[in-house]
């Protein structure tokens, strides 16, 4: 790593322009929206509020003004591995940054804050309760700071989906130092959190950005759990060199499917909190360095996570909220290139997190995580467009179906279910009205079990008359009924089946019900050409240079002991690819190559792209 020298590099590029800087320090040629307007009023000393998705450029938001306001950045980050990749990443870039957390050996930490003192950085990455200390804003007082950036600010609001007490202290950041310009930033805010943080961070006087909330790269899919592993390794099976993440709710979930994974010969490792530190540690330092391909976790992983080529997230059981699964979904594809999403769906998961949210003593925040599981749901059984539901709840309006997702790329069969639905409400009736799905399921089968015997319910006019159906239909059928408001769930009484009014005129035949086949299987789809994110799209490249690319790039990035996208992207390897640069000047025109990597790994990666066009 090269040497820092006193002159920082907001010193040498205060007088340049922003778009300059963004060209020969980050290596990208044109701005994404919002952002060079962002950019403009930080640097002049203006307040702001940023809502741009996960991969969407906030970073620069906050890291350009660095470079051209005098004194240093003091950015606010929950994660000390999200400080280290950010910092990680800015150093290879040549820009002077630091962390200062508890991390850090007394040697290390004393080291930081002498360059802290002397003027030597640009960034300073910290966390909300070492910041806020009293010794530390004492210490703040008597250097030049150039902003204060919160990143992850949902973790202020108590709408927010991961929220932080010790964030509600930023708070004083305003007052405390009313002529330095703040700016907050977040991926997942609906109005009501977005409302909470404004005023939470004395926010008034801020502009606030909303550049949407939209990933197109990401393919949502839902389908329903059966048999979830085998369900899982089937999505695997077809991915057998990418990266990604499964999200399980439970510490003892994630480790039974992690250990199946490797059974199966998937480098797969668990995550969770109850894991010890260096265990967690190596695991995410594993996952970083690609020696890892899939990591099972529960969501305690993530949110320190910038590896861009994540090529899927799979949620194997339902998250709590729709906030929650978009950040998480939102950590696959962060390089702008194709990225799936997949959601197996279970209602028995429901009423787990029906139950946890219920088990709160909160009973604001409880009314609150039910409302935000209700919505949740709703996404899951969505009859259209996912995408549509999904930005919906954020308040964001596609202009037509999104024609990346699998309701739109393979709609969902339908067919009558009016007599089948009839023969469920009849058979709920006839049981009292006192069992759950299972039961009904099995009256309606006749099955042969001494419990039914017991009961008597082998004598019902109902026992027996879905015979000729699967469980798994009639449960799909009875869960549909549930949505559709014919029945409902007594969650708090061993979740009976129950009649509601509505279910009256479809018993008397009065009216028809079109319900829709369920969906098992994830539907096979065409994978349309990969491409960059904020650029016109890279097309077809040669895979077989793109893997040369990728594997020098893992032995330059093992050979300084960084995680290989820190080096480059994915997306900047397609565009090699792609492009197939001759020379340092070409090079230089592909997006993400700034100087200072030029400079390091241009000649190693020209000399792979000659070896290879050599070869074609």
């Amino acid at each position: 790593m090269p040497q820092t020298t006193n002159a920082t590099t907001s010193e040498r590029s205060v007088q340049g322009h922003p778009r300059h800087t963004l060209q020969t320090v980050f290596g990208y040629h044109d701005f994404r929206p919002f952002q060079e307007e962002i950019v403009t009023r930080v640097i002049n000393g203006g307040d702001s509020f940023v809502l741009m998705p996960t991969g969407g450029g906030k970073s620069l938001c906050f890291q350009i003004p660095a470079l051209h306001r005098p004194g240093v950045a003091i950015v606010v980050s929950p994660l000390i591995s999200l400080m280290k990749d950010q910092v990680d990443s800015l150093k290879e870039n040549g820009v002077a940054a630091a962390a200062y957390n508890s991390s850090m050996g007394e040697a290390e930490a004393r080291q930081v804050l002498a360059r802290l003192h002397a003027g030597e950085l640009d960034l300073l990455y910290v966390a909300p309760e070492r910041l806020m200390s009293e010794s530390f804003l004492e210490r703040l007082r008597e250097i030049p700071i150039a902003l204060f950036a919160i990143d992850e600010a949902h973790c202020v609001s108590q709408w927010g989906h991961d929220f932080r007490p010790e964030y509600v202290a930023l708070g004083r950041l305003r007052g405390l130092f009313p002529g330095i310009p703040l700016i907050a930033l977040t991926a997942t805010a609906d109005l009501q959190t977005r409302n909470d943080i404004m005023e939470r961070l004395g926010l008034r006087d801020a502009q606030l950005y909303i550049t949407g909330f939209d990933r197109p790269n990401i393919r949502y899919t839902v389908v329903e759990k059966r048999k979830p592993f085998q369900q899982l390794q089937e999505f695997l099976g077809t991915r057998p060199k990418e990266a990604g993440i499964v999200y399980a709710l439970s510490r003892k979930r994630v480790e039974e499917v992690a250990a199946k994974l490797r059974e199966i010969g998937v480098e797969a490792a668990a995550y969770h909190a109850g894991l010890a530190d260096r265990e967690r540690s190596r695991v995410q330092e594993a996952f970083l360095r690609d020696d890892i391909r899939v990591v099972v976790a529960t969501v305690a992983f993530g949110m320190g996570i910038d590896k861009p080529n994540v090529r899927f997230v799979v949620h194997y059981d339902l998250p709590k909220n729709i906030e929650s699964y978009y950040q998480e979904t939102g950590r696959a594809g962060r390089d702008g290139l194709a990225a799936e999403a997949l959601l197996l769906f279970g209602y028995g998961d429901i009423a787990i997190s029906r139950s946890l949210i219920e088990s709160g003593t909160n009973p604001e925040q409880v009314r609150i995580e039910l409302h935000k599981l209700s919505a949740m749901i709703g996404f899951a059984e969505a009859g259209s467009c996912r995408r549509e539901a999904l930005l919906g709840y954020f308040g964001q309006r596609l202009e037509e179906p999104c024609a990346n997702c699998d309701l739109c790329l393979d709609p969902p069969d339908s067919f009558d279910a009016t007599e089948e639905a009839r023969k469920a409400l009849s058979c709920v009736y006839r049981v009292g009205q006192r069992f759950g799905t299972g039961h009904v399921i099995e009256v309606l089968r006749g099955a042969k079990t001494e419990r039914i015997r017991q009961l008597g319910h082998d004598r019902l006019s109902t026992y027996g008359i879905g015979s000729h159906l699967a469980t798994e239909t009639w449960g799909s059928i009875i869960r549909q009924l549930i949505h559709r408001g014919y029945l409902e769930q007594d969650l708090a009484n061993f979740s009976v089946l129950k009649l509601t009014q509505a279910a009256l005129p479809l018993l008397r035949g009065e009216e028809q019900l079109i319900l829709a086949k369920p969906r098992v299987k994830i539907a096979p789809v065409k994978k349309e050409p990969r491409r960059k994110a904020g650029s016109p799209a890279v097309g077809e490249y040669d895979e077989d240079l793109f893997q040369a690319l990728r594997a020098l790039r893992k032995r330059l990035a093992d050979s300084q002991g960084v995680p290989p996208y820190v080096i480059f992207s994915d997306a900047t390897l397609a565009a090699m690819a792609a492009e197939r640069p001759a020379d340092s000047d070409a090079m230089l025109r592909v997006s993400g190559v700034g100087i200072q990597k030029l400079g390091r790994y241009g000649a190693a990666f020209l000399e792979v792209i000659r070896q290879n066009s050599a070869d074609a």
